[in-house]
């Protein structure tokens, strides 16, 4: 059976896609007007990369997929070092400590700036030392999940899992980076 070809229509893009859009910017920068705007970026970006649209995702796939790097581009520009993409980790899942962290939020240093670039450099590196000790299926679907912020069904086609399989995998991460981290990092 051939695979039907998927085109793009752009001028109908903002009437199936922009709330959908929105609603996945807003809820990774906090901010609607920084959302609204990359949303505009991804539409200008698809309409300008629209040759190089291939039909092997949906038009909507391919939108949020060029929303996904707007966003960690956003991030880049504004964390002091090239590079640095959003973190966000859940640390504990209970309790008075339940939350998350993201790295551009740690909490700021009241003195020396140069001590807080230091301060998340070690931050980061241990973050990357406790992730790279995880086995390697926990840390390939832990960077694809939370990091990279690949859909749960991309994931699962792409390492054959299934998606019960996929949260207990990240739980078992998340559980294995909190403890990493704790002996590393907030016990010294």
């Amino acid at each position: 059976m051939p695979q039907t070809e998927v085109t793009l229509t752009p001028d109908k893009w903002i009437d199936n896609y922009a709330d959908y859009l929105f609603n996945y910017a807003v809820v990774r920068v906090n901010n609607s007007d920084l959302a609204k705007d990359l949303v505009q970026e991804t539409f200008f970006a698809g309409l300008k990369s629209a040759k190089n649209f291939q039909g092997k995702s949906t038009e909507r796939t391919w939108l949020v997929s060029i929303l996904k790097r707007k966003v960690i581009d956003h991030y880049r520009k504004i964390n002091s070092k090239k590079g640095q993409a959003e973190v966000r980790m859940n640390f504990y899942s209970d309790g008075e400590n339940e939350g998350s962290w993201l790295e551009e939020r740690v909490p700021q240093s009241w003195d020396n700036a140069s001590e807080k670039t230091i301060e998340n450099e070690e931050l980061r590196s241990q973050i990357d030392v406790c992730i790279d000790n995880l086995p390697d299926k926990y840390g390939m679907v832990f960077r694809m999940k939370t990091i990279q912020e690949f859909e749960t069904e991309e994931i699962c086609k792409e390492l054959d899992i299934s998606a019960s399989n996929l949260w207990v995998i990240i739980h078992r991460a998340r559980t294995q980076l909190r403890k990493c981290m704790e002996d590393n990092w907030f016990n010294n």
